[in-house]
């Protein structure tokens, strides 16, 4: 995937559904076309002076960049502007920062924010003190930028550390994987585009009561709950993971390997697609993109058309596409798709 991704208002509207997310108030937005970024300030000097007006007259303390910035773009951009900047991976770290409840979670998320962190250290936010908890500015979330500076080799001790862990945590799934073929017992993973609703199909489809919230990356934890399925006569573990988003950042995809790749394993994934979005088609190519990055494309997907219940009337609905058309929230459709999966699981 490119470094650098151009940006349209539909993405634009999605970062701010992110800035939301982590607790700021957007008061504008501003799109610049150009053929490619400025090499030190990344936008033009004509639409920084715009973005600095604004800055001024509405008294903003940061600006949220669409796109991942390099060290000296982002301190370029703050001279400019006079806030803070941060770009679209810090912002995705700082709300994951927020949501990991695990100790696995949180461990994939400080591992990913050190990465992040490691090359920028160099004067970036030397202005800040240490803070924790949800009162630190948003993207300030995690380690401390004291710490941080004051020994490069301790951070890649950390890191170090942290990636052993990890590799910890995946002989940990090694094992259970092992467990699980022995006992002969299926591996259903849904996967899809952040706020597709897979939550909500793993709690409809295992009548289960997990958490499922109207709001961006509402789960980082892997959740696997056990699924009857009467015409196997035998159960299938159903897992929820991670939602994916355009641009997500390289050091989550990094970071949350030891969980993800548990896709190349399973038996079949669910990708829920959300086609009430107007844009479900690109977010599916998102998700079909990561999938194949993750070294998963060779596994049985079965698409699962969520939210048709919030379709206008009259629409087509996308049945020539070789999926099942749901609503999780009501039910429509789940009959068909539990038969689905029983069929998929037989072949």
């Amino acid at each position: 995937m490119d470094a650098f991704e151009r940006s349209t208002e539909l993405s634009m509207e999605e970062l701010a559904a992110l800035a939301d997310t982590a607790g700021a108030d957007t008061v504008a937005m501003v799109l610049q076309t150009r053929a490619a970024p400025d090499p030190r300030s990344f936008l033009g000097s004509g639409k920084l002076r715009e973005i600095r007006e604004i800055v001024e007259a509405q008294e903003c303390d940061l600006a949220i960049i669409d796109n991942e910035l390099s060290p000296s773009q982002s301190r370029a951009m703050e001279e400019e502007l006079g806030v803070r900047v941060l770009d679209r991976s810090g912002l995705i770290l700082d709300i994951f920062a927020q949501r990991a409840q695990t100790k696995e979670g949180r461990l994939h998320v400080e591992l990913a924010q050190y990465q992040y962190l490691l090359p920028r250290l160099t004067g970036m936010w030397t202005h800040l003190k240490r803070q924790a908890g949800t009162s630190a500015p948003i993207g300030t979330r995690g380690p401390g930028e004291t710490q941080l500076e004051t020994d490069r080799r301790h951070i890649r001790r950390t890191i170090q550390k942290l990636e052993e862990d990890l590799e910890q945590v995946r002989r940990v799934r090694s094992t259970q994987r092992r467990r699980r073929q022995k006992n002969a017992m299926p591996m259903v993973a849904l996967v899809g585009y952040t706020n597709a609703g897979k939550s909500t199909v793993l709690n409809r489809l295992t009548r289960s009561d997990i958490p499922a919230n109207d709001r961006l990356f509402d789960t980082l934890d892997t959740t696997t709950r056990r699924l009857w399925l009467p015409e196997l006569g035998k159960e299938a573990l159903l897992s929820d993971t991670v939602g994916f988003i355009r641009k997500l950042p390289t050091h989550l995809i990094e970071a949350f390997k030891a969980t993800l790749e548990e896709l190349q394993y399973a038996d079949l994934l669910l990708h829920v697609i959300d086609v009430s979005a107007p844009d479900w088609e690109q977010q599916a190519e998102v998700t079909d993109g990561l999938i194949r990055s993750l070294g998963a494309d060779a596994t049985p997907t079965l698409r699962v058309y969520n939210k048709c219940d919030a379709l206008p009337p009259l629409t087509e609905l996308p049945r020539d596409r070789g999926g099942v058309c749901i609503s999780a929230r009501t039910g429509e459709g789940v009959e068909d798709l539990l038969d689905r999966i029983t069929r998929e699981l037989m072949t």
